[in-house]
Parts: C-alpha cells; structure tokens; sequence
C-alpha cells in the first residue's frame, strides 16, 4: 500500500510537469515565446512542489501515525497484562508484530495472537490513512501551482530557488545525521555507564573479561564481565596486519602502474585490481575460513607452532588483500595529479625515475597517501564478515597473531541479533559503537594533521 501510494505520487508528479508545460504554451498566443520563463520550467516548478508536499506529507503521517500505532498497542498490552514488566511488553509487542509479518516466534498465547489482531488492524489504518494523506497532499500542490501558470509568472526563479533550497536540506541532512548518531550512542551509553553497570566505568575501560549478559537473567548485568580491552586489542591486531599487507602492496602496485607501467600493462593490470574492491566479503570469509587459514595452520604445525583453526593472522591477511585495490587505486590517482613539471625538473636535474619517484613525487603526494591509508583503516576497523568466519567469536586477550580473537565490531553484531532483549543488549552495543566512533575521529583528527604539515600547493 505504502509503496503504491510513492509510486502514485511520481506518477502525479510527471503528469504535472507534463500538464504544466503544456498549459504554459496554450495560455500564449506566440507559442509560449512571451512567457518570462520557459515552459519546461513552469513544468518543473509543479513537478517540485507536488513531489514536496506528497512525500513530505508521507513522511510526517507515518512517523505521526507510526507513533500511534505503538501507543495504542502498548495500551492495549497494558490493559491485557495489568502488573507486567516493561521489558515483557515490549516483547509480546515484538512477537505480536513477527506473527502479523509472518516471522517465527518462540511462544504464541492467546494474549499475543489478541495483541497481534490489534497491530494488524492499526497498522492497516495506519497505511490507507498515510496513503490517502499523501496522495490528497500531492493533489492539492498540483491544482495551486497548476492556477499560478500565467505569462508574467516567474517559475524559473521559483524553481531554481526550491532547488537550492532542496540542496541545502540535502547538506543539513549529512550534517544533522551525524548529530543523530552522536546523541544516539550517547543516550544509551550513558544508560550503560549510570544503570546497567552502576557507574564501574572502570570496569569496561580497563577490564580484561567480556561477557556482558552472562548474569542478565538475574537481572543485573555484572559489572565485573564487561571489560572492553579484549575487544578493542583484537580489532588492533587484526587491522595492523591487514595494513601491513595492503599498504606495502597497493602502494608499490601504485607506483609502479603510475610511471613504471607501459600503457598496455596499465590498461590489463588496474581494472583487474580494481575487481578486487567488488568481491563481497563474504567471499573473502570464505576463502579465509576455507583456504587461507587451515594453510596458516599445516605451515605452523610443520615448523611445531601450536595455531588455532581460526586466528587473527589468517583475517589479517585476507582483509589486507580486501584492502588493497582501496589503496592502490587513490594512491595511484594521487601519484598522476602531481604536476608533470616537477617530475620534468627533477629529470632535467639528472636525478633517475626512481630518485624521482622517491625525492619528489611520493612527497608530494603523501596527503593524498595518507587519505588512501585512513579509508583502508577505517575499512579494517569495521570489517565484520572476515573476522566471524576467520578470526572467530572469542574475546580473547592475547597478542599471539595465531590464536583466536574477535573485533568490537563483530561483538556489536552477537549483541543486537542474539536471543537477549534489544532493551538489555542495546547498552554494551551502543557504548561499544560510541568508544570506536571517536577512536576512529581521533584518528581523522590524526590524518588531517599530517595533511596540513605535509601538503604542498602547485601552481
């Protein structure tokens, strides 16, 4: 119903930017050449509002509506379940909602197939009302600005200053999401640090035991079981590894496609690295988890080295290979925007392609070096699937790169999709999530430092 209804609303959009040109022509005797603006811009000025009010009215009816909807079912549940706990209700709320979807509940009592009886009934008047608001919504900008068409009528101005409007809401937005993410994390970590764990910040800061909802069913998380050193140790030795084989890698692969290369060798060997940044990381787990770590494991069992079946080194390695073609293709574009000039200048003062390449160029193009190499961390540190299928799941601390650890990442993803309430599980997620975003600010801060020391400007 809810995608019927966007789908209407474009449909209604295109007829008005059809609708609105061609009346533009006809109120003209001259075939619109007296018009101020165009006709494809009275076209286009209809065609913005109408999708304007239409999918702005969509989207506040189904956050208005949305809201009411949970409201009224909570009240319901309370009505059913007088004296239950919050926690039981939102529960029966999630099962009820998987029963009206078609998903699998573990338990299916009368109270849930009431409450789910419910749901589906409002979330039915909740679709036709959004629906029908929307469409009416659309509608009505159609008829208005179809009656502001006239010869004097200014649309171009008009709709050059809807879209710069819309481009400004479009910055506003990347910037406001970032707020909301910020906000977010910091609401339930400080959920985490104040309730859950009773203000022992010490505990997850400094603590070298992870296992945050071992004692949940008591109904109390302890304190002492939620040290985040583990996590955040693994993660660094799995992204120190990946880095160690991609950026030797991907930037001596750059440099010599950049100026070593003939052309027919660059125009084989970059697509063909490149296709390395479209294989799915699953793919990569794969190979890791099938290939690369039972090698790891033979190889150290023949020289006597006791290896897991799963170790940081084999998902190190097999995320710097992921890693590389990022590296390798921003490096190598860094490397051909430096000034031809100077590598001219450098020649002309006898110095070889390689002094060249190591005296000038590379200099000259570290900022751009250093970027490649942010974004091929910031790639390792978030990285999921390797680590679960190569690296495994067990917060070990350790430095051996050849036993078993787990990254923070992974660790978010046991927490949200494990068997545990989302309400309970949603705090060593969230602060886990909060303590890698400025780990990985801190490191752009550290980025944009060597940027500015080492940049150059060129004429």
């Amino acid at each position: 119903m809810l995608s019927l209804s966007l789908l209407l609303i474009i449909l209604l959009a295109l007829i008005s930017f059809v609708a609105a040109r061609r009346r533009a022509v006809a109120i003209t005797p001259d075939n619109g050449r007296s018009l101020h603006s165009r006709p494809s811009y009275h076209g286009t000025y209809c065609l913005l509002w109408v999708l304007i009010a239409g999918i702005g009215a969509f989207i506040v009816l189904d956050i208005a509506m949305t809201g009411h909807l949970q409201s009224s079912v909570f009240d319901a549940i309370e009505s059913l379940t007088p004296g239950m706990s919050q926690i039981e209700r939102e529960l029966i709320f999630s099962d009820a909602r998987k029963i009206v979807d078609g998903g699998i509940v573990s338990t299916t009592d009368e109270i849930r197939l009431q409450v789910s009886e419910i749901y589906a009934s409002k979330s039915s008047l909740r679709q036709w009302v959004v629906a029908i608001g929307a469409i009416a919504a659309a509608s009505a900008a159609l008829v208005l600005t179809f009656r502001q068409i006239n010869i004097a009528f200014r649309a171009r101005n008009r709709a050059e200053r809807i879209l710069r409007g819309v481009l400004w809401c479009s910055a506003a937005i990347a910037i406001l999401t970032t707020f909301g993410i910020v906000l977010s994390l910091m609401g339930e970590t400080l959920n985490f640090f104040l309730v859950q764990i009773d203000g022992h910040w010490q505990s997850f800061f400094f603590g070298t035991t992870w296992s945050p909802l071992s004692g949940v069913h008591t109904g109390e998380m302890d304190h002492t079981k939620v040290g985040s050193i583990p996590l955040f140790a693994g993660t660094l030795m799995i992204t120190v590894i990946a880095m160690l084989v991609a950026v030797p890698i991907g930037l001596m692969a750059a440099v010599y496609l950049s100026d070593f290369a003939s052309p027919n060798v660059r125009s084989w060997a970059k697509p063909l690295i490149e296709i390395l940044a479209g294989v799915p990381t699953v793919v990569y787990g794969f190979f890791a988890a099938i290939t690369v770590a039972p090698f790891i494991r033979d190889v150290g069992q023949g020289v006597g080295l006791d290896v897991s079946a799963q170790s940081a080194l084999a998902a190190g390695i097999v995320m710097g290979i992921m890693i590389i073609p990022f590296i390798s293709s921003l490096s190598d574009d860094v490397i051909n925007a430096v000034p031809q000039s100077l590598r001219d200048g450098s020649y002309g003062l006898g110095a070889t392609k390689a002094e060249t390449m190591r005296n000038v160029i590379l200099p000259a193009a570290l900022p751009g070096i250093a970027s490649a190499v942010l974004l091929g961390i910031s790639r390792a540190v978030g990285e999921t699937m390797i680590v679960v299928m190569a690296a495994g799941q067990g917060a070990n601390l350790t430095w051996n790169p050849l036993e078993e650890v787990t990254t923070v990442t992974v660790q978010i993803v046991m927490l949200i999709l494990g068997d545990t309430d989302a309400s309970t599980a949603a705090g060593p997620a969230y602060t886990l999530g909060f303590v890698l975003f400025f780990i990985t600010l801190i490191l752009n801060i550290i980025a944009l430092r060597i940027v500015r020391r080492y940049r150059e400007m060129y004429d």
